[in-house]
């Protein structure tokens, strides 16, 4: 890709950017939120077709002017996007040959159909049954269907868009395997990923792109370029350290928990918490690690207004006050407040601006004579927006165009907007890369000098480690233990992950 640049109404994504990828190896780019990664592999790919950028792209020796994404596909280059693109409701192998159907005398050849997609999966090592829907699996698996479907067009060229950001340890793995497996089959890949050390596992190179201009391409086959040397590109700066230093004072409990029991939504047989007892206080920053499935979001959820789970009991305390927490009201109105995993589902409107995101969970704090007053609800967000840095043009952005890590502070200035006593927040920095952390990690201390009782539900245990006061470690819907930060390693927390789990006592 020779000076790619690309704009749209107020905004240069793009300028004069140049990608050189070598046949049979693993690129990876870089950048932070916002820098361009995703837009450059659109163009790229055809989402954004010849004619709507400057620049020129090479493939193969000759140029390429992709009119769409079935140009390119036909081409060999074929883009797995962030948010996978798999209909839920249609067979595993429906979703290999969607639009690319096998078919005779006009008819799709199902026999054929689930004999390919056999062999597509056995290439990507999946062994489940192609018949069977994707709504069965898991991420991690579907990931591996998205794959398995790119190879029923001849790739070439695969572009995987943070393929690793929803996957736990074991599919991620996985993941990077099969990268290294198809590069020995000739398989050249792109890779966009925020985790640098998975990059610097796998890949050969990584451009590195920083506020829609190319930094810098470094080798990494030699093993001899640092995680910090490539921050340093990304963000124009060394990053000594990777959270921010903490001076906070503690003061009495604000939050607590007692006793509390969930149930499995649709398996009310089927314990979820077992008996949870859990405290913060004001300022303090607790932490809450587990592996994948141990109940940490389950946790998180079924306090914030019973939004998961069946035959919930147990007690909440606000301040010393036992508060009711059944609703999603009841809990806001209590001051709790819950900073979902999954923002693009459960956090935000994707289709409405960020004015209005950011009002949505305060309603009545804007309401003049039972209407929402525009005005005030304009000044509010723009407040946010130039407090929190979202990088957008203006408070009518629509947030489903953001950065990740833009979408993410839209979600917390949401939260903020509501004045909370007590904040949740699920994996408050999935997929968004190390200058965006910093920023939300500063923006914990300074909830946290404000007297906020602030819960972090983490997958990354050295981000716990570094932002917390206590951690507090569950395994299997129990909390098996909790430690001060000065007593917390990776391995003492990972012993408390692991713990077998304790016989219940009988639910009456």
């Amino acid at each position: 890709m020779r000076d790619i640049t690309k704009e749209f109404p107020g905004v240069k994504a793009l300028q004069d950017v140049t990608l050189e990828v070598e046949r049979g190896s693993v690129h990876a780019i870089c950048g932070e939120n916002g820098a361009g990664k995703s837009t450059l592999m659109k163009v790229l790919s055809g989402v954004y077709p010849h004619g709507t950028y400057d620049g020129e792209i090479v493939l193969e020796n000759s140029t390429a002017e992709f009119r769409d994404i079935r140009d390119s596909e036909r081409a060999g280059v074929v883009i797995i996007h962030q948010e996978l693109a798999l209909s839920p409701y249609l067979s595993i192998a429906e979703n290999i040959f969607l639009g690319n159907e096998r078919q005779r005398n006009g008819f799709i050849d199902w026999d054929e159909t689930n004999v390919e997609a056999q062999k597509l999966l056995a290439r990507v090592g999946l062994g489940d049954n192609p018949a069977t829907p994707v709504r069965e699996i898991g991420v991690g698996k579907q990931q591996l269907v998205e794959i398995a479907k790119a190879l029923s067009k001849r790739v070439k060229l695969l572009i995987l868009d943070e393929p690793t950001a929803a996957l736990n340890d074991e599919d991620s793995a996985h993941l990077l395997d099969l990268i290294r497996h198809l590069k020995g089959q000739g398989i050249t890949s792109i890779i966009i990923s925020h985790k640098l050390n998975e990059i610097r596992s796998v890949a050969d190179r990584v451009t590195i792109i920083r506020d829609g201009r190319t930094i810098e391409t470094l080798e990494l086959s030699a093993h001899e370029v640092s995680e910090n040397r490539i921050i340093k590109g990304m963000v124009g700066r060394d990053l000594e350290n990777r959270y921010p230093d903490r001076t906070v004072e503690i003061g009495e409990e604000v939050f607590r928990i007692e006793d509390w029991w969930v149930h499995h939504p649709t398996e009310p047989g089927r314990v979820v918490i077992h008996g949870a007892n859990l405290s913060v206080r004001a300022g303090e920053v607790v932490g809450i690690a587990g592996l994948m499935g141990a109940g940490r979001t389950e946790l998180g959820m079924s306090v914030f207004g019973r939004t998961y789970g069946s035959n919930i009991s147990g007690r909440v305390f606000v301040r010393g006050k036992e508060v009711n927490t059944r609703t999603v009201s009841d809990a806001i109105a209590n001051g709790i407040a819950y900073a979902t995993e999954d923002r693009k589902v459960y956090g935000l409107n994707l289709l409405e601006d960020i004015k209005r995101n950011i009002s949505l969970a305060s309603l009545r704090k804007l309401a003049k004579g039972g209407w929402v007053d525009a005005q005030q609800e304009y000044v509010v967000a723009e407040r946010y927006r130039k407090s929190m840095n979202i990088k957008a043009p203006s408070v009518a952005s629509v947030v489903g165009k953001l950065s990740g890590g833009n979408q993410q502070k839209v979600v917390l200035s949401k939260w903020l907007f509501s004045d909370p006593e007590v904040l949740i927040l699920d994996e408050p920095t999935r997929g968004i890369d190390v200058g965006a952390k910093y920023e939300i990690y500063t923006l914990i201390n300074e909830l946290a000098a404000q007297g906020k009782a602030i819960v972090v539900i983490s997958s990354e245990l050295p981000e716990l480690l570094g932002i917390s006061d206590r951690i507090y470690a569950i395994s299997e819907g129990h909390i098996t233990g909790e430690l001060p930060i000065a007593d917390a390693t990776p391995e003492s927390l990972m012993h408390l992950m692991t713990k077998e789990k304790e016989s219940d006592h009988v639910l009456s």
